[in-house]
């Protein structure tokens, strides 16, 4: 189901709004000495609180091995996405990536944030700010007439410039009734080629970028690493193709 009506993306949007108001406090608790387990508990309890359900919870992607054991994702350093939630205590020079997804009366709304733990290095900041500054490139193109390769282009021209690389063999999605639905949205691409973005599609824009090899690795399990050992940042939010240009669901 590529286009969803406006009635169907306001029902995205209210997901979206109980993911942001989660992730606004979740992240302000990711601090040095702070366990990755107590996040995803509390991320747990604020969607319930609201009424909604984490869409990862029990989750199975294509590709995994199985259901997903927690609710939110938390990926350090050079884990790229699907960081099992663990006992580990985050320490400072820590990059930490924080995935949410939200269902709520049977919509989805998904996003993600990297932030610093204590200090890092002036490296690791630009990564960062590289990484969500091609978030919003690509989000900048998803107007009327313009195609996912306008999208994949403009994320990894910006990559490019930063001296990152774009990870290879993880992509974006459309998003709505299911947490993963077509159309495959890449963060590389061509400009004017690929699917057409018209008003009505939803999709899951999300940057992961690594400071040194593209390459990654499956782990047991399920999370994906970078193959050098590299440190990653990930940033996502969901967005809406409108007649005025893209409408972000899940802002802070």
């Amino acid at each position: 189901m590529l286009i969803k009506t406006p009635e169907e993306i306001e029902k995205i949007r209210a997901a979206g709004k109980i993911l942001a108001k989660t992730a606004k406090i979740v992240l302000a608790e990711a601090k040095e000495g702070v366990v990755l387990r107590s996040l995803d508990k509390l991320a747990e309890k604020l969607i319930k609180e609201s009424g909604a359900k984490p869409a990862f919870l029990g989750y199975r992607p294509f590709g995994a091995r199985a259901p997903y054991p927690c609710s939110i994702c938390a990926s350090v350093n050079d884990v790229v996405v699907h960081g099992v939630p663990s006992d580990y205590a985050l320490q400072s020079g820590d990059i930490l990536k924080l995935d949410f997804g939200v269902n709520l009366t049977g919509w989805n709304a998904d996003a993600a944030w990297t932030v610093a733990i204590g200090k890092i290095d002036d490296a690791k900041r630009k990564l960062l700010k590289t990484t969500e500054t091609a978030l919003f490139d690509g989000i900048k193109q998803m107007k009327p007439g313009k195609t996912l390769g306008d999208i994949g282009w403009a994320i990894n021209e910006r990559v490019n410039k930063g001296g990152f690389a774009v990870v290879e063999g993880l992509t974006g999605h459309g998003i709505g009734r299911d947490i993963h639905e077509e159309p495959s949205v890449y963060n590389v691409g061509q400009k004017g080629r690929g699917l057409e973005l018209k008003p009505g599609m939803v999709l899951a824009i999300e940057p992961m970028v690594s400071a040194g090899s593209p390459k990654i690795l499956q782990r047991k399990d399920d999370s994906f690493v970078i193959e050098d050992g590299s440190v990653s940042a990930h940033f996502e939010h969901t967005v809406a193709v409108t007649e005025k240009g893209p409408q972000i669901l899940t802002l802070i």
